[in-house]
C-alpha cells in the first residue's frame, strides 16, 4: 500500500476568533453598548465579537476593530488576540503582521494558548518576525500544554520531522494521539500512519485503519485513500472491494493534488473485480456522501 507521510507544519488561513458568549444569543444585550462606553473592557469586547460575527449586529470590521482595540489596550488577553488576528488578516485595519506578532505575544504571555498558536504559526512562516523553527515549536508546546488540539498536531509533526526539536517519533505519537482524541481530523491521519509504518510505536494496521476511519469519515482525501487501499489489501480490515472502491472513489473525487490521479487508477482497479450491482451501490453511497457533506 502507497504510504502517506506527514504534511508539513499546518498554517491556519482561517483565523480564529472564538465567540463564547456570543454563541448563547442571537440578540444584543442593551445594555452592553452603555457598558462598552463606560469602559468595561469584557463589554467591549463582546460589543466587537458581535459586530465580527455579524450577530445581532450588522457586520462591521471597522466597528469590530475599534471596539476589540479599546478592550485590548486595556490588557484583556481574548482581546489582544483578536485585535492581534485582525492586523494579521488585514479586517477593519491595515494588513501587519508584525502588529500581530506583538499582539499574539501580550496575549500569549497572558497564557491565552490560540495566541501562542498563532505567535508560533507567525515564526514557523517568518511572517511579521524572523523565520524561526525552535520559537514556533516553543509557542505550539505553550498551547499545546493547555490542550489545543491544532497546537499539539503542530508540535507534533516538528517532532516527527525533527524541525525546531529534536527528532523524537515517541513524542510525535503521543502529540498526535492528543490531537486525534480531541478530533482533529490531521492528527488522526499521522496517527494512523505511524501505526502504518511501525514509527514511534509497533506496527499496528488494525489501529492504523481505525485512525484512517476517522480521519476518512471527516473528510481527508488521504486517510481514505489509506483507508481504501488497506480494504483491498486486507491489511487491519477484512477484505471489502466494495468497501474499498467507496473511499477510494471519494479520494478521487475530492482530492485536489497531484494525488487525484493515483487515486482514479487505484479505484479503477478496484472496480474491475465488482459486480455491476455492487458497482452501482458503492457510488450511490459515494454520491450521497458527497451531497451530506459538501454543502
Amino acid at each position: 500500500m502507497t504510504q502517506r507521510r506527514a504534511l508539513s507544519l499546518s498554517v491556519f488561513l482561517g483565523l480564529f476568533l472564538s465567540l463564547p458568549l456570543l454563541a448563547q444569543k442571537a440578540v444584543l444585550d442593551p445594555g452592553l453598548l452603555k457598558k462598552a462606553e463606560a469602559g468595561d473592557a469584557q463589554s467591549q469586547l463582546n460589543l466587537g465579537e458581535a459586530y465580527l460575527s455579524g450577530i445581532s449586529v450588522p457586520l462591521d470590521y471597522t466597528k469590530a476593530f475599534s471596539w476589540i482595540e479599546k478592550a485590548s489596550n486595556q490588557g484583556l488577553p481574548h482581546a489582544q488576540f483578536d485585535l492581534g488576528a485582525l492586523y494579521e488578516s488585514g479586517n477593519g485595519v491595515t494588513q501587519d503582521a508584525a502588529r500581530a506578532a506583538t499582539l499574539y505575544r501580550r496575549s500569549a504571555e497572558q497564557g491565552f494558548a490560540p495566541a501562542a498558536l498563532h505567535l508560533g504559526l507567525l515564526y514557523d512562516r517568518g511572517d511579521g518576525v524572523p523565520q524561526d523553527d525552535a520559537e514556533a515549536a516553543g509557542w505550539y508546546r505553550k498551547a499545546a500544554l493547555q490542550h489545543l488540539p491544532e497546537a499539539e498536531y503542530n508540535l507534533g509533526t516538528a517532532y516527527e520531522r525533527g524541525i525546531g526539536v529534536p527528532q523524537d517519533y515517541a513524542q510525535a505519537a503521543d502529540l498526535y494521539r492528543r490531537a486525534a482524541e480531541q478530533g482533529n481530523a490531521s492528527a488522526q491521519f499521522n496517527l494512523g500512519l505511524l501505526y502504518d509504518n511501525g514509527t514511534g510505536l509497533a506496527r499496528d494496521y488494525a489501529q492504523a485503519a481505525a485512525w484512517y476511519t476517522k480521519a476518512a469519515e471527516q473528510g481527508l482525501p488521504r486517510a481514505q485513500f489509506n483507508l481504501g487501499s488497506m480494504y483491498a489489501n486486507g491489511q487491519g480490515v477484512p477484505v471489502n472491494l466494495v468497501e474499498s472502491y467507496f473511499w477510494l472513489d471519494l479520494a478521487a473525487k475530492t482530492w485536489n493534488s497531484r494525488r487525484q490521479e493515483e487515486s482514479v487508477h487505484a479505484r479503477d482497479l478496484v472496480a474491475q473485480h465488482l459486480s455491476p450491482s455492487d458497482l452501482t451501490s458503492a457510488q450511490n453511497r459515494v454520491a450521497k456522501w458527497l451531497a451530506a457533506h459538501q454543502k
